[in-house]
């Protein structure tokens, strides 16, 4: 038995590091959400204005639904019981 075996036997071993799985997570935007639901490109809203008009209004009521429902939920914490 060699002079580093015997110091490396009364030490146990490091225990195994976890590898999780990989997990990939898709960011999507409200933009993409919005060209996703009008099936529109970003190349059409450029290039066509009546697509452009209608992309911005999608992104506006996404905008006010998305707050909306932010002060929805603000306000069940604040009071849970009800108005």
């Amino acid at each position: 038995m060699g002079f580093f075996q015997s110091l490396t036997s009364r030490f146990p071993a490091a225990p195994p590091i976890h590898t999780a799985a990989r997990e990939s997570r898709i960011i999507q935007t409200r933009l993409n959400r919005v060209l996703a639901f009008t099936r529109l490109t970003i190349d059409d809203v450029i290039n066509n204005p009546i697509a452009k008009n209608q992309v911005l209004g999608y992104w506006k009521l996404s905008r006010q639904i998305d707050r909306s429902s932010e002060i929805t939920e603000l306000e069940r914490q604040w009071n849970p019981t009800g108005r």
